[in-house]
């Protein structure tokens, strides 16, 4: 047991995230939590405490609890994966942190991916520990869980959190295996109280863990990266482990036998001995050199007038440019606000890219309302993928996909492809289905939904 570094904030945008940077190691290490209490996981005698004691032992570690939990600020309800990687970002700013590898716990893992894919220039590697790209089952996805045992094990939750000490027991055995005495899983629930919020908020961050999507995401990962698994980690089962170690360029599976969702004692030694190696590695082959990406994963935005043509027809050469002019100004100010980037502008449509495809869909959003008052109808159309960097543009089948969703979108509408959809659960933006359409020029099929205004 040590004694528990100095806290502190990190302002990201007006919430505080309490963070903390312990170890004096060569490169930065940034844990990416689950659930956690930066104080009191030093206290705690298992993973809590021996994940960031052993990473900061070799490594300058960066520690911090998400919004909503721990010493971080409580927030209503649980956001999205965009805005927990803006908590990253302010975090490592903070601590003064230009590029950092991630240890990524669960759901921290899946937002580590994303993080890793949008800000390839800030990640040097990835460490994701119990990872899953998808929790519930699906036909293209058959290792994930149904409905009904989501649901059993959302009670199971609440009940380690919110239940009888006996209630908890039993239902965190199921997680953390047999090898904890029952002292440890009774300390364990015990920290596990303190640092998890309220039930509303718990239960927000269930309904996201069910939602979490990143399958897309995994072939855009540039960096080195080590899976790490138990083989009897339910419900996370080892068969979505080695589908994402096939998927992830580069990545490679160290498969853990007979050990749970989080390892203990001899399993959690030989993962952190392997963890250490393994960025030792990446440090001595230069993984913290300053990199120039030329790939990154964005969210590109397509927007157009609706009867362009004719409006300038009835409206004349010099009354059609002043009211372009209008239309312009109101989209770069909707730019500025939702920190989209002006890619290319060619008559009355504009192309941009974001960091985050939920910003992005309210910027659409605002612009398809903001130009009723022009008398100008416009449609959006939006795609999440990997982009070439082409002399500081975007370019690619990513950025020629969104161009034709949004050539597929209605008057008035903000239609994005399935990507999109999946990457903003938690941030309460609903979806109508539009159904499969083919895409000219790009293979497959494509499944776009509208967003509800």
């Amino acid at each position: 047991m040590m004694e528990s570094p100095e806290t502190r904030y990190a302002r990201s945008g007006d919430v505080s995230i309490a963070y903390q940077v312990v170890g004096d190691g060569p490169f930065d290490v940034v844990l990416v939590p689950a659930i956690s209490h930066v104080e009191l996981a030093w206290t705690m005698p298992n993973d809590r405490g021996e994940i960031p004691r052993r990473l900061a032992s070799f490594a300058r570690l960066i520690v911090f609890d998400r919004r909503g939990m721990g010493m971080s600020d409580r927030v209503a309800g649980e956001p999205p994966l965009e805005v927990r990687m803006d908590d990253v970002r302010a975090v490592m700013d903070a601590a003064g942190s230009a590029r950092a590898a991630l240890f990524g716990v669960l759901d921290g893992a899946a937002m580590s991916l994303l993080f890793a894919a949008t800000y390839p220039e800030r990640t040097s590697a990835l460490v994701l520990l119990t990872a899953f790209p998808r929790l519930m089952w699906s036909a293209d996805f058959p290792w994930g869980i149904t409905e009904e045992q989501q649901h059993a094990r959302q009670l199971d939750f609440m009940r380690i959190f919110f239940g009888t000490r006996d209630e908890a027991a039993r239902a965190l055995r199921f997680v953390r295996g047999d090898v904890p005495t029952d002292e440890e899983i009774q300390r364990d629930i015990d920290y596990l109280r303190r640092a998890a919020a309220s039930p509303n908020t718990l239960e927000a961050y269930l309904e996201l863990y069910r939602e979490i999507d990143v399958r897309h995401v995994l072939p855009a990962i540039r960096v080195p990266t080590l899976l790490i698994h138990g083989s009897d980690a339910a419900p996370y089962r080892i068969e979505a482990a080695r589908y994402m170690a096939e998927e992830i360029p580069s990545a490679s599976l160290l498969e853990l036998p007979g050990e749970p969702s989080i390892p203990a004692r001899a399993g959690l030694e030989h993962a952190l001995g392997e963890t250490e190696a393994f960025l030792h590695e990446v440090w001595e082959a230069g993984g913290w050199l300053d990199p120039e990406p030329d790939r990154i994963l964005a969210t590109v935005l397509f927007t157009d007038v609706v009867d362009s043509s004719r409006r300038a027809v009835e409206l004349g050469d010099r009354a059609w440019r002043e009211l372009l002019q209008k239309h312009h100004e109101l989209v770069r100010r909707q730019l500025v606000r939702f920190r989209g980037r002006e890619v290319d502008t060619a008559g009355d449509g504009f192309l941009a890219s974001f960091d985050g495809p939920a910003r992005a869909i309210r910027c659409a959003q605002a612009i398809v309302e903001g130009v009723h008052a022009l008398g100008l109808e416009v449609r959006a159309g939006l795609h999440t993928g990997e982009c070439e960097l082409l002399d500081g543009k975007v370019a690619g089948i990513a950025v020629h996909t969104g161009a034709r969703v949004a050539s597929d979108a209605a008057p008035g509408e903000v239609l994005v492809s399935s990507t999109v959809k999946d990457l903003v659960a938690g941030s309460g933006l609903t979806f109508q289905d539009r159904g499969t359409h083919q895409l000219k020029g790009v293979p497959g099929d494509w499944r776009l939904y509208a967003v509800t205004p």
